[in-house]
């Protein structure tokens, strides 16, 4: 295989082929990562990636103050969330200050069907091996720091590079990719004034070299975005005496306990009147593909989308270090509950699990 300077191989442009050609054209562009007019979208936005995961009826209380913000790039009617399914691609990166990475910890891809009010998302390991025609073999969370790295000889945006590989990866056209750092949860979770969960075990791991320090006992507590952001990324321990290590099925697990109890307490009374503060945090530490116009269709769409309505088909596998061997079987179904959720023949969670 022949290979660019970059170390990257030729991928094909092409695809998969798809009639939303007028979304395909605009995610191409380059993704803006500062625009101070349009806070109130990057909030909106990223409460519609926690929401996705744990079901969310806050977004109506802010519909009314992003729907007069400016527009970049149109949204046809016939490319509007309110008619036509979407699929995004969510990624949680590790960026910050201290290590200045931009590894991808958490991918999910979501896709959500306007006549059936309804979302099917897909959580893939960090460790994945890929395996993928036109691309090298490596770990999934890699890619995206590459990409970044070879956007200005390639003059492709790392998301638009993502967006063809895991719609590649997973059979699915991808409409548009969103990207939240480290530094977006921490403060959001500070902003809430914390966030209750039941820390399943003992957890304690440190690096002077980008200032972990995770010290965490077992049981129910709140904890604020620094412990927050340990609890869910700790794989493993240095210290004397170790804590049990930690798989990525159980991280997903705890960002997913997170994520709900975080919704929560958005949706209370107490997280309404802090939401100057969460504006705060998610502003210059999000990117997204998505158009002003279309986050107003996804907001009049899903906004009160129920918990009962989102599958969430997380994709295991064999852990065999360095990496995530993925259970074929579980890929192939993940990808079928995608396509049966673009197609309009949503499953709920407990219809899966029984095979019905």
């Amino acid at each position: 295989m022949s290979m660019g300077s970059n170390g990257l191989p030729p991928r094909n442009r092409g695809g998969k082929s798809s009639d939303n050609n007028t979304a395909q054209t605009t995610t191409k562009k380059k993704v803006k990562k500062k625009s101070p007019a349009k806070t109130f979208m990057k909030l909106v936005l990223s409460l519609i990636v926690i929401g996705l995961i744990a079901g969310i009826g806050y977004l109506y209380m802010v519909f009314n103050d992003v729907i007069d913000t400016g527009n970049n790039n149109p949204v046809a009617a016939e490319d509007s969330a309110k008619v036509k399914p979407q699929t995004m691609l969510i990624l949680g990166t590790d960026y910050r200050e201290e290590t200045g990475t931009h590894l991808s910890d958490v991918v999910m891809v979501a896709s959500l069907h306007p006549e059936t009010k309804s979302a099917t998302i897909v959580s893939l390991p960090r460790d994945t091996l890929v395996q993928l025609e036109g691309y090298t073999e490596r770990k999934l969370n890699e890619f995206y720091p590459r990409f970044r790295a070879a956007a200005k000889e390639s003059g492709i945006s790392a998301e638009e590079e993502m967006r063809v590989m895991l719609g590649k990866y997973l059979d699915v056209d991808i409409n548009y990719v969103t990207v939240l750092n480290f530094k977006a949860f921490e403060e959001i979770v500070d902003a809430l004034g914390g966030v209750e969960v039941n820390v399943n075990q003992n957890m304690c791991y440190k690096d002077t070299a980008d200032d972990t320090d995770i010290n965490l006992t077992a049981g129910q507590q709140t904890l604020n975005g620094e412990d927050a952001l340990g609890y869910v990324r700790y794989r493993k321990s240095n210290c004397d005496p170790k804590t049990p290590a930690s798989d990525d099925f159980s991280r997903n697990q705890r960002q997913s306990e997170v994520l709900h109890s975080l919704m929560d307490q958005m949706k209370s009374l107490g997280g309404v009147t802090k939401i100057g503060k969460v504006v705060g945090a998610v502003d210059d530490n999000m990117t997204t593909t998505v158009e002003s116009d279309q986050v107003k269709n996804f907001i009049s769409t899903y906004w009160n989308l129920p918990k009962d309505s989102v599958n969430f088909v997380p994709v295991t596998g064999t852990w065999n270090s360095p990496y995530v061997y993925i259970n074929q079987g579980e890929l192939d179904q993940a990808k079928q509950a995608l396509a049966k959720e673009l197609a309009g023949e949503h499953t709920s969670a407990a219809a899966e699990a029984s095979g019905e």
